[in-house]
């Protein structure tokens, strides 16, 4: 049961990484701040407390796909070149649902 847990935990952290790239590439100078993008998964149901949400960002700055900045407290994430290869298709990236595969 723990593992069926687990699965579900990181299947949604993946989602989330998703939404995180597609709402940064839906932004004219494709940046965001944490809060930002906090109140963005609070939209679609993903409401986690800025801990999480920061996790999600290194992972995805581990992956190549944002570049994070801190401004104060306060974490600004810029869709890098793989973030927005992996959007479209042209890359997958490990630990990021695919765009074909999300029901988003």
């Amino acid at each position: 049961m723990m593992s069926m847990k687990s699965d579900l935990a990181e299947a949604l952290a993946a989602d989330a990484r998703l939404m995180i790239l597609k709402e940064l590439a839906g932004q004219t100078n494709g940046r965001l701040s944490d809060l930002l993008i906090r109140k963005v998964l609070d939209l679609y149901g993903i409401a986690r407390d800025r801990d999480w949400i920061t996790t999600q960002l290194r992972k995805l700055e581990a992956l190549g796909a944002v570049e994070l900045t801190e401004a104060g407290s306060v974490l600004i994430a810029l869709i890098t070149r793989i973030g927005r290869d992996h959007l479209e298709e042209r890359l997958i990236l490990s630990g990021v649902t695919r765009p074909a595969d999300a029901d988003l």
